[in-house]
């Protein structure tokens, strides 16, 4: 071979070599954990983000604000991130993920502390050689399988040392922490395992009886333990409160609250609270000890609060307030029962609500409501998980009494709560559906330069009804949004993202929102996401999730396909079929296979779960059907492509029109029988709906072996058909009910095909021959004069399968008349 031939050979593997590599660093980027676990606010260090697919990344995403990134190193799996943590920043849980030129990953937590960190130190797993450590300092340790961790302080008498450890909060693993504080003597102070406060995490808190030095414990609560149990001990002077009262507030109202359950006595605090509703809002207790770790959740509401007054155990004692104020108390001892009279009017409706375990409060409440005269109306115990609600429309106008206490009976300065009666408004919400069981795969949006991508967007609905508008605003520059209007009757929609060809590889976190068709009726929301963090018996329970309101979208380098639907040109109808075509464009030297799903489905539309493009071909047909109660309507559908490019790469096709369409053509169909041998007719009624040019064709499928029909056409002027039906003596007798006509009219140069009509044909054996007969010879027919067809005679009406079954009825009868008479 000349030497011009190899050399440009060689160029050209290069170039394909360079197109598919520059794709490949980091397709379906993931996000695992992110190290350390925690950071001191007021300072700058560096966290270590790792998973796989990382090793083209660019930017963090954080959810909350107080963070200012000077440097990101991808390293293959891993980025560090070297970041600079504003003195006010929020205290407790954040978010954050990763932004490579390919792609998003998922979003992971981390936790902004007010201590500085030490490191665990082994061994300290002997109480006689504890690690020594300050007071007011973070230790970042892992308890390995029964490993218990040893940690010495100095205090003096009247100092309070509080502990608080993070291991399940951190979403790691399962991991069940335990804490003590024990004297020098190893007697137990104050020890803790679960609390409603910090769920499967622990607390401790105890003032000092003496100067002198004190021990921390931590350890699993069972012994347990591995590679993957890592803690974050908080040990300091800290308040560490359990609860606090009221638990909510008015939005934007400045308010004084008492933080209980401190070993060194209630705190109080003024506070001014946010102007805007937050889900996760929480109040941080301080004091000259310093500050709590992480917040007291806390209620924001639009309306102000009252307050019970003892006593009120009873419906005749009960503590008059008016709403919409919410009641707020606390079941301060074992039985008792706090009660609120207020007036309500008739024709009002409520969402009664009772906070308590939601504000991480001891109590599991149980909540009744009655008429002022004693009467039952409702009552509740769990409908919001520990918490109680329920929903009141009001009968009549008067006074009305509600009524909390505890499941058990229990009481303590720490059973909190508060009751709102909230007032019936719309609530909508959007999601992106799971594609990973319990993951958050592609619930980012991430297009390619010069392509697509998609996802089903799911919108819920409380209260309300109709159809449903996306906002496409706030998108990063370069990519533009198609959708259609949610129809009121789905909860699911497509939605197609388009980036340029020149778009900046650039991201955000925006606010994605929808709105409701009728501007008037003035109902919006917006997106919001859950990711479960960490699952385990039993049943794979949820015990740590994490939400956030706010969608990941970037555009990303270009890949090297793009997908498109041929638009179809005829309707798809029901009971019918079609092959959609799916054409892929590939760049010079990408050969791989592509698989190709049919994520949106309109009511009534079946498709394969997926097709596959082969390797080095450009097309598939991707079929599809209706069944026969599919909804009338012109829908738009679309495909997503995904392939291998060093990594699983996802492209999307247009959003393209596909109507389904009432058949054209139905069958009323006769049921027919006959014995083996021998030939039948099917006696067809046509209904046409919808006129067409030239002939259609139709053909019965579902006969048995050796049973044959021809294949018939028809224009639309045809109002009935009749199939003969041809058998063998070998057919296979029975009752075959699925026999059916293919019905295929053919527009625009393209078939629509339908089942147009089902039947039933019955195939039976022969009757034997009376005892002691001979089998009856067949005659020979005799010779018949041809008769001279008259123009336009009409042809005869086959017999239906009832005056069939009759005439052979008659027939039996008047053959077994003629064997008696001869014999």
């Amino acid at each position: 071979m000349p030497r011009r031939h190899i050399f440009c050979r060689t160029l050209l593997a290069l170039a394909a070599c360079l197109v598919l590599t520059s794709a490949a660093p980091a397709a379906s980027p993931r996000l695992t954990i992110i190290m350390p676990r925690g950071m001191q606010r007021g300072t700058e260090g560096v966290l270590t983000f790792s998973g796989s697919n990382l090793g083209d990344a660019e930017e963090v995403f954080f959810y909350s604000p107080g963070f200012e990134v000077s440097k990101v190193e991808p390293n293959g799996n891993s980025v560090k991130v070297t970041v600079k943590i504003a003195a006010d920043c929020r205290l407790g849980e954040h978010v954050a993920q990763i932004r490579c030129k390919s792609g998003i990953s998922d979003y992971r937590t981390f936790f902004v502390e007010a201590l500085p960190a030490v490191a665990e130190k082994e061994p300290n797993s002997d109480f006689a050689a504890p690690q020594q450590i300050k007071l007011n300092v973070t230790v970042a340790g892992i308890v390995q399988n029964e490993d218990v961790d040893y940690y010495v302080i100095e205090a003096k008498k009247g100092q309070r040392i509080s502990a608080e450890v993070l291991g399940m909060r951190l979403g790691n693993t399962l991991f069940d922490p335990y804490v003590a504080i024990l004297d020098a003597k190893r007697f137990e102070l104050s020890s803790g395992d679960d609390t409603p406060l910090v769920l499967q995490d622990c607390i401790a808190s105890v003032v000092a009886p003496a100067d002198g030095k004190y021990v921390i414990e931590v350890r699993e609560s069972a012994y347990g333990g591995s590679g993957s149990s890592r803690y974050r001990l908080h040990v300091g002077t800290f308040p560490r409160p359990t609860a606090v009262f009221p638990p909510g507030g008015k939005l934007g109202e400045k308010i004084e609250v008492r933080f209980l359950g401190d070993p060194a006595g209630e705190l109080k605090q003024t506070v001014t609270l946010p102007s805007e509703a937050d889900s996760e809002f929480g109040l941080i207790a301080s004091d000259a000890g310093g500050v709590a770790p992480t917040p007291n959740p806390f209620r924001l509401f639009e309306h102000g609060n009252a307050f019970e007054a003892e006593p009120n155990n009873s419906i005749a004692k009960a503590t008059p307030v008016a709403l919409p104020l919410a009641f707020n108390g606390i079941i301060a001892v074992a039985g008792d029962i706090d009660c609120f009279k207020f007036s309500a009017k008739k024709g009002q409706a409520f969402e009664v609500e009772c906070y308590a375990r939601r504000v991480r409060s001891a109590l599991d409440s149980v909540m009744h409501l009655y008429y002022a005269d004693g009467r039952a109306i409702a009552s509740n115990d769990d409908s919001r998980g520990p918490d109680s609600y329920f929903r009141f429309n009001v009968p009549a106008d008067g006074q009305y009494v509600v009524r909390v206490t505890d499941h058990l009976g229990r009481g303590g300065a720490d059973f909190v709560y508060r009751v709102e009666f909230q007032t019936v408004k719309p609530r909508l919400s959007l999601s992106i559906p799971r594609v990973e069981r319990y993951g958050q795969y592609r619930q980012q949006i991430y297009v390619a330069r010069g392509n697509r991508f998609a996802t089903l967007i799911n919108a819920s609905r409380a209260n309300f009804g109709g159809e449903l508008i996306l906002d496409g605003k706030d998108l990063p520059r370069g990519i533009t949004m198609h959708a259609e209007p949610m129809p009121a009757n789905l909860s699911s929609m497509p939605v197609v993202f388009e980036a340029a060809a020149d778009a900046p590889i650039a991201g955000k976190l925006i606010d994605f929102t929808v709105r409701h068709a009728d501007e008037k009726q003035k109902i919006s929301g917006s997106f919001a996401n859950s990711a479960d963090l960490i699952r385990g018996a039993p049943g794979q329970s949820i015990y740590k999730r994490k939400a956030v309101n706010r969608l990941a979208i970037a555009v990303v380098d270009e890949l090297p396909f793009t997908l498109e639907i041929v638009e179809p040109k005829v309707p798809l109808v029901r009971n019918g079929s079609m092959q959609l075509k799916v054409i892929v464009k590939r760049k010079e030297g990408f050969t791989a296979a592509i698989n190709v799903q049919l994520p949106f489905r309109p009511p009534g539309l079946n498709a394969a779960s997926s097709v596959n493009i082969p390797a080095n071909k450009n097309e598939v047909l991707y079929p599809i059907n209706a069944s026969g109660g599919a909804q009338i309507k012109k829908w738009r559908i679309y495909v997503l492509g995904s392939a291998n490019v060093g990594g699983t790469a996802w492209v999307s096709s247009q959003l393209a029109p596909l109507e389904i369409a009432a058949p054209y053509v139905t069958f009323a169909m006769q049921r027919t029988s006959c014995e083996q041998g021998q030939e039948t007719q099917i006696y067809c009624k046509l209904t046409q709906a919808t006129a067409f040019d030239g002939d259609a064709k139709v053909q019965l499928l579902g006969l048995p072996p050796k049973v044959t029909a021809e294949v018939l056409a028809f224009n639309k002027e045809a109002k009935e058909l009749v199939f003969n039906i041809k058998t063998d003596k070998t057919s296979p007798p029975g009752k075959y009910n699925n026999v059916f006509a293919q019905l295929t009219i053919t527009q625009n140069g393209e078939p629509i095909v339908s089942r147009a009509g089902t039947t039933q044909l019955q195939l039976d054996k022969p009757l034997p021959p009376p005892p002691g007969k001979p089998a009856a010879k067949p005659k020979p027919k005799p010779a018949v004069a041809v008769k001279k067809q008259v123009p336009n005679q009409p042809k005869p009406k086959p017999l239906t399968r009832l005056q069939k079954l009759r005439l052979a009825a008659k027939q039996r009868a008047e053959a077994k008349a003629k064997e008696a008479a001869e014999e």
